[in-house]
């Protein structure tokens, strides 16, 4: 072979490497500090690109829909009160809901701060939807469970649901 050939040669493998170790940097940044956290879209609207509003804002066309009435409560439909640790290092700690997102992960800054190599630093988080107490994934690498099955889309809680994290479980209460 030529010098010229191995010279490129060795110029490729030199590139490669370097994509190789930022990709590496790059994941093991994601993993510590968390995935970038913005406005979300939805996949409907993702395609579509609005046009730039031209003058002043139109005045809105319609009054807000009142809001729905709240799912009837009967005794397995009753909403939570508050969440309790039941297995894990923090076994016995109770938070109220009041209202205010609750979230759960390894990062300082979640509501109920899980240290456990099998939690992302954002887990997962409950938010009140219509009323009701929602539990969703935060797209973690573990998954979280409720009542033992693993759960791809936001579940509504009630009473004595069981909520698994790494090897946290938590339960809702009255």
């Amino acid at each position: 072979m030529s010098e010229f050939t191995v010279t490129v040669i060795r110029f490729a493998f030199f590139i490669i490497l370097w994509l190789f170790v930022l990709g590496v940097a790059g994941v093991l940044k994601r993993d510590i500090f968390g995935a970038k956290r913005g406005p979300r879209k939805s996949r409907r609207k993702a395609g579509k690109s609005r046009p730039a509003a031209k003058g002043p804002p139109a005045p809105a066309a319609a009054a807000p829909a009142p809001p729905a009435a709240p799912p009837p409560r009967g005794p397995d439909r009753a909403h939570p009160g508050s969440i309790r640790v039941t297995a894990g290092p923090l076994a016995g700690t109770s938070l109220i809901l009041s209202g205010a997102p609750v979230t759960f992960g390894r990062a300082p800054d979640n509501t109920i701060v899980i240290s456990d190599d099998f939690a992302s630093s954002h887990h997962a988080r409950i938010v009140a939807q219509n009323g009701a107490w929602v539990l969703e994934d935060l797209g973690s690498t573990n998954g979280t469970f409720v009542d033992g099955s693993r759960i791809t889309s936001p579940v509504s809680l009630s009473i004595g649901t069981q909520i698994t994290i790494g090897h946290t479980t938590l339960e809702t209460q009255s």
